[in-house]
């Protein structure tokens, strides 16, 4: 995947109180962008490839090393067959730690810990930050301060009381200097200063506004009273990394496998969580059963086989053969959206090339390509076009904004734009420029440009078919494809591009804050590749991610999202499809916004399973 989300947030604080409901009062005079970086929450992957392009670079954090204590394994995995009502799902990889402090550093183990930890917060279908473990929450005037009051119904998996003392417990461990995690995770929190006020309320201190405040409180909170006198450093190599204890809807209850190998693990609903109102009548999945694979392949033979009933696609090449079982009848899919949006990006920042300064370029080309037609041919069952530069389905998306397919806009913008393509012409003997025939606008394009691709064949078609209808525009634009992934990232890096496609991903979140991507701060050290320096689209990016008023914010990304079409930032593409299958017996599966690929298990309280 691209280079992770690098977000330059800040870090906040919070003020007096205990309610329900975000109450905010947004600045009157606008300070200046937060420039702290927020949490990282789900792993990043690392590159594109043939049919999986993540087009822009991404760094993993470094994981600690392995505990050095080997897990206790149960009895072989055919032992969980036992009656119990059981889903099994297929997962890739191995367990590291289920522990939702390191959850980010493993895919595996955040499927696995979402399942048995909390955080204060969750998200509903739409992205939107609700209360979990938290009842409530009350925002300062000036939003850097948050009370949250927290439920007072919630046990421990062990029958333990959840109180403040938990959350503030957490919050010491993360912003620990000997933390042993994602040390960007770290340098978030230790901006971040955690009061206990009661056993119900805590009081979070924000240095700077952050209106994404609540996505980062969905980190899962540790119980207290396993770790009390432990050092941080200690807590990558607890045995707690392989017996969790949390307060979600599934509790431990083995590791299975042989030779020292990790080949299955399992969770129970949890006694405890089935005394909370909201579980009343769900949750009918008793046992989930997690088997884990080292490749795609062989989790695919095991569901072909029945030995599994749901698999999830990591990348979009695996997205086809789970297209297939579901068409020969082995498989139900669910299709869901990642939040990613690829784009044609223009760099704004090549002195040599300042044809794309002139907005009204930008614009035309927008209007002149007929993206729908080419998304939808190209990348069939792959992604869905995108019409803005926010994911389709999220809170913050716009969807009465576009900008259509008009040809004959497209014309007219061009004929009032400035054509600069900083070509000095050659001099002749005398040093007169030397003259030439008149261009027939009929014939010749008014200027040319090339836009950079990795060699994949589903977007070079994509980008082959908006070429075509670019040159009845009159604008000629050749496609430079990249052989390898390494160069393509390296070109990209160094802005050795005129125009390219680029996927920005916002995984690992699900606010749709994209500061790290167009504001004016963030070139040439951060996500904006092409240098982007459009002032109303930065201040429109600081006011809304710093506003912590949900209402307000959607106001002012509509209003990014106009202005960055009506500009031509960019030429938002598509959005990739995020699929998961499987089996027929499986009932009332739904997919919801995705911020980590975790979240398809948001709605498992109302899965069912027919014999």
């Amino acid at each position: 995947m691209l280079r992770g989300v690098r977000w330059q947030l800040t870090a906040l604080l919070i003020t007096a109180g205990v309610f329900v409901a975000v109450l905010v009062t947004r600045p009157t005079p606008q300070p200046p962008a937060p420039t702290q970086t927020p949490p990282p929450v789900a792993e990043p992957s690392a590159s594109p490839t043939t049919a999986s392009t993540d087009l822009a670079p991404t760094e993993t954090p470094a994981a600690p090393d392995a505990p050095t204590n080997a897990p206790a394994l149960s009895e072989p995995v055919a032992a969980a067959t036992d009656g119990v009502p059981t889903y099994r799902e297929a997962l890739v990889g191995r367990v590291q730690r289920l522990n939702p402090l390191f959850a980010n550093l493993n895919e595996v183990d955040s499927d696995i810990t979402s399942l048995i930890f909390e955080g204060l917060t969750r998200i509903n279908a739409y992205g939107e930050p609700v209360p979990a473990l938290a009842r409530s929450w009350l925002v300062s005037s000036d939003g850097r301060e948050y009370v949250v009051t927290l439920r007072d119904d919630v046990l421990w998996h062990d029958g333990t009381r959840f109180t403040a003392a938990d959350v503030a417990f957490t919050m010491q461990m993360l912003r620990a200097r000997d933390f042993p995690g994602d040390q960007a995770l770290r340098d978030f929190w230790r901006t971040v200063e955690t009061e206990e006020l009661s056993a119900t309320q805590v009081r979070f201190r924000l240095t700077q506004p952050l209106g994404a405040f609540p996505e980062a409180l969905r980190i899962g909170i540790l119980p207290r009273h396993v770790f009390v006198g432990m050092p941080a450093e200690q807590l990558a190599s607890h045995p707690f990394n392989f017996a969790p204890i949390g307060t979600g809807p599934y509790q431990f209850e083995a590791l299975r496998g042989a030779d020292g190998t990790i080949e299955q693990v399992d969770l129970r609903v949890s006694p405890n969580f089935r005394q909370r109102p909201e579980a009343q009548g769900a949750y009918a999945l008793d046992r989930v059963s997690f088997r884990l694979y080292d490749t795609f392949d062989a989790a695919l033979a095991a569901f072909s086989a029945g030995e599994v009933d749901g698999v999830a696609a990591r990348e979009r090449d695996e997205r086809a053969p789970l297209q297939q079982l579901a068409n020969s009848g082995q498989a139900v899919v669910r299709n869901g959206l990642e939040p990613v949006v690829g784009f044609v990006i223009f760099n704004l920042a090549d002195d040599s090339f300042p044809l794309f300064r002139d907005e009204r370029v930008r614009r035309a080309l927008l209007l002149g390509a007929n993206r729908q037609s080419a998304v939808t041919r190209n990348l069939f069952n792959q992604a869905v076009p995108a019409e803005t530069p926010l994911v389709l389905g999220g809170w913050a998306y716009a969807s009465t904004v576009s900008a259509p397919f008009d040809p004959n806009q497209a014309v007219f913008v061009l004929g009032q734009a400035r054509i600069d393509t900083g070509a000095t012409p050659e001099p002749s003997v005398e040093g007169e420029p030397t003259p030439g025939p008149t261009p027939d606008p009929a014939t010749q394009p008014r200027f040319s440009f090339t836009i950079l691709t990795p060699d994949d064949p589903a977007l070079v078609g994509m980008l082959n078919q908006m070429v075509g209808q670019w040159a009845a525009i009159g604008v000629q634009v050749n496609v430079e494809t990249v052989a390898t992934t390494e160069d393509y990232l390296a070109r990209l890096d160094i802005g050795q591009f005129q125009a390219a496609v680029v996927e920005l991903s916002l995984w690992g979140t699900a606010d749709p804050d994209v500061y790290a991507f167009w504001h004016d701060g963030q070139h040439p050290d951060g996500e904006n590749y092409g240098g982007t320096d459009d002032r109303v689209i930065s201040e429109l990016l600081e006011r809304a991610r710093r506003d912590p008023n949900g209402v307000n914010r959607a106001a002012e990304y509509r209003l990014f999202q106009q202005q960055f079409l009506d500009r031509g930032i960019a030429i938002p593409l598509y959005t990739p499809i995020y699929t998961y299958a499987f089996a027929p017996r499986v009932q009332n599966v739904q997919l919801g916004y995705l911020g980590v690929r975790a979240d398809r298990f948001n709605t498992i309280g109302a899965w069912t399973l027919t014999e």
